[in-house]
């Protein structure tokens, strides 16, 4: 397979990004009407809901991403429109269409939970698939590959505006990662996720973990300052508030804040410190190879997954032993 795309356009005038982003929507709304029909909603509860989420999660995603990058459209405010070139980040998405989805569980009078886990599974697809529309608008890509051994495809792409020279293929890698998340959910959800809320906490979570560690690779990451990496700093956030709601659970249900609890909020939020400081302004790891901070955030990922998954387990163990 190339690692430059023919075409920017599926057929002239519909560009791949455009037909990919409908088509991850299409999916994820099959998926939540199937849910639908599992959990007894009211029938077209997930059509009505689309009907609001989707184009304001759009809006969302380009507002964001327009506001992290001024830079790119003080020139030209109309480009601000043509979301076919690409620009939308997925963080926005989510908030907007969040704030949506609350609005209208209060509206319906249904729990904003069993919302969120309707949806989340088809989220994460539609990111997975929404992915490969940046290498068809070639960005998104990720550090200079220069040993020849891995000038191949999907590992690294060839960038034709920085005369054809290779690039970490990072769309790809949040892509598999996305799709892995997907999976753990649809095989999760009814089995090992058992509360309302938790598909949708876990798909934060896990995404949140991934994109952490991708995110270090780009080269066009959204900037808070000219330091901060947005996305990095709202997956540490992410990644805490998750880890803490299921600690304030387990206590809630054994009514004691026990040593063991203490050890893993304290362990995983003294990590997540030193990570927020990394990500907000480099400091002490400014002299770090790339590879160390790559390794850094890595084993940060999996001492959070590793945490979450116990503290998660724990509580489901106390809520059985209680019933």
């Amino acid at each position: 397979m190339s690692s430059v795309p023919y075409s920017r356009y599926l057929i002239y005038p519909v560009p791949w990004y455009s037909f990919l982003i409908v088509l991850g929507a299409v999916l994820a709304i099959w998926l939540a009407c199937r849910e639908e029909r599992v959990l007894n909603l009211p029938k077209d509860t997930v059509i009505d809901l689309s009907l609001w989420i989707l184009p304001f999660g759009i809006i969302g995603a380009r507002l964001y991403y327009v506001l992290f990058s001024w830079e790119q459209f003080s020139g030209s405010p109309l480009s601000v429109f043509k979301i076919w070139e690409g620009g939308l980040a997925i963080y926005g998405g989510v908030i907007s269409g969040f704030i949506v989805l609350l609005i209208f569980s209060k509206k319906r009078r249904i729990s904003p939970f069993l919302l969120c886990d309707l949806i989340a599974p088809g989220l994460v697809l539609a990111q997975a698939i929404g992915r490969w529309g940046n290498w068809f608008n070639m960005e998104a890509y990720g550090l200079p590959v220069t040993d020849k051994t891995f000038f191949f495809f999907p590992f690294a792409v060839q960038i034709p505006d920085d005369g054809n020279a290779w690039h970490l293929a990072t769309f790809f890698y949040e892509s598999v990662w996305d799709f892995g998340v997907f999976l753990f959910l649809i095989l999760s959800r009814h089995r090992f996720l058992r509360r309302q809320g938790d598909v949708f906490c876990f798909y934060l979570f896990l995404y949140a973990s991934g994109r952490l560690i991708i995110e270090e690779l780009r080269m066009d990451s959204l900037y808070a300052s000219s330091s901060i990496r947005i996305s990095q700093l709202l997956s540490v956030i992410l990644c805490i508030l998750v880890l803490i709601y299921y600690i304030y659970i387990a206590v809630k249900i054994c009514r004691r804040f026990s040593l063991y609890s203490m050890i893993l909020l304290t362990v995983p939020l003294t990590a997540s410190v030193a990570v927020l400081l990394y990500s907000c302004s480099g400091l002490f790891f400014s002299a770090w190879t790339c590879g160390s901070r790559i390794l850094l955030l890595f084993l940060y990922s999996c001492l959070m997954i590793g945490s979450l998954l116990v503290v998660y387990m724990r509580g489901v163990k106390d809520a059985d032993n209680k019933s």
